[in-house]
């Protein structure tokens, strides 16, 4: 298996992790009273199925990307930024024909 998608793997697992023990920490710490929500519903569990994996998926998102090198360590590069033209906006007077209304 390549390591790239190795880290990856093990990102999300990570981002998993973390997404769990969030939510486990919304329903401990109650907050905007969702345990009662999700104890006092018949489908509560999937409401903190959701939130799980949603969560899941921005946390292994995240962590993927913060494992991931940026690429610049000679303190050069940025592409082609330079090579790009810069240009000005001037302003022109623009008529109307209409009568201003007040």
């Amino acid at each position: 298996m390549p390591h790239l998608v190795r880290v990856y793997i093990r990102q999300v697992i990570i981002g998993f992790g973390v997404a769990a023990a969030f939510v486990a920490g919304l329903l401990w710490l109650n907050v905007g009273n969702l345990w009662h929500l999700v104890t006092h519903d018949s489908a509560g569990w999937i409401a903190v199925m959701m939130l799980w994996v949603f969560n899941g998926i921005v946390f292994a998102g995240v962590q993927f990307a913060l494992a991931l090198p940026s690429g610049r360590n000679d303190g050069e590069g940025g592409g082609r930024r330079d090579a790009l033209p810069v240009m000005l906006a001037e302003l022109v007077p623009v008529r109307s024909e209409e009568p201003r209304r007040r």
